[in-house]
């Protein structure tokens, strides 16, 4: 997923030492942040960091209250300078759209404007309100299951990811 998500990113030539050899290759730009969305997107970050180890990381934590389903911030941790970076925001479940609205608005207030998303798994109607009101938005997942149950879960889906991952 993080391939594709980056696939347009700007890149730098650099020579590269082999066991027998320099050679010549690339690099993603330096400015890039990638933000997970707390907690779930934590499972996603290790292996992202694997694949771009230069770039900075900033933290959104968000809490649904399974009345309503609306997202609501309880952490931020994100650098000053959001405004120069491409940002590649962390969430393996898109649903209702609400956590990922919550963050993109997060980041946009705080000058972000290079943003696409990740997502592992998402339904037709996250994805629709999200591009209502992030038209240019790229959103990279691997699969848009059938539908939401009354719970705003995906279904089949995998449940709250965050649960799966750490437990409740």
């Amino acid at each position: 997923m993080l391939y594709e998500a980056t696939r347009s990113f700007a890149c730098r030539a650099v020579q590269v030492r082999t066991p027998l050899a320099k050679v010549r290759g690339v690099r993603l730009g330096d400015d890039i942040l990638l933000v997970p969305v707390l907690r779930a997107g934590l499972g996603m970050l290790e292996p992202a960091l694997q694949l771009i180890p230069h770039a900075r990381v900033g933290f959104i934590g968000l809490e649904r209250d399974h009345q309503t389903l609306r997202a609501s911030l309880y952490h931020k941790s994100l650098p000053a300078d959001v405004g120069s970076s491409e940002i590649v925001l962390i969430d393996p479940m898109l649903a209702t759209g609400g956590s990922a609205l919550a963050a993109l608005d997060l980041l946009r207030e705080r000058g972000g404007r290079r943003m696409r998303l990740v997502s592992l798994v998402a339904a037709a109607e996250g994805i629709t309100r999200v591009q209502r009101r992030y038209p240019g938005l790229l959103i990279f997942t691997a699969a848009i299951d059938a539908e939401l149950n009354r719970h705003g879960y995906i279904v089949p889906g995998l449940g709250d990811a965050g649960d799966r991952l750490f437990g409740v």
